[in-house]
């Protein structure tokens, strides 16, 4: 399965996720909302979109403002590697 252009095998750098991550942001606000990973998850090929966002966002948001941003983005990649099988290196 390819993530837009991105081989599923592939290791990506935490740039490169961030990066894959932003083409979701569809307000353009620089802050990953819900629904907005919600998507994300269903275009990688994942089940349960809608119970595995809320659980992300959840774990990811430590300020409870119900959206991702830059600075919480770090906390989204456990979720991303533990739930979505994605191979995300620190560099």
């Amino acid at each position: 399965m390819a993530i837009r252009g991105i081989p599923s095998a592939r290791e990506m750098t935490m740039e490169e996720f961030k990066e894959w991550l932003k083409q979701f942001d569809v307000d353009g606000d620089g802050r990953i909302s819900r629904a907005e990973l919600r998507e994300a998850i269903r275009r990688r090929g994942g089940w349960f979109t809608t119970l595995r966002a809320g659980r992300a966002v959840r774990r990811a948001d430590r300020d409870n403002s119900g959206f991702i941003d830059d600075a919480e983005v770090e906390n989204l990649v456990a979720f991303a590697k533990k739930d979505l099988g994605m191979r995300i290196s620190a560099w």
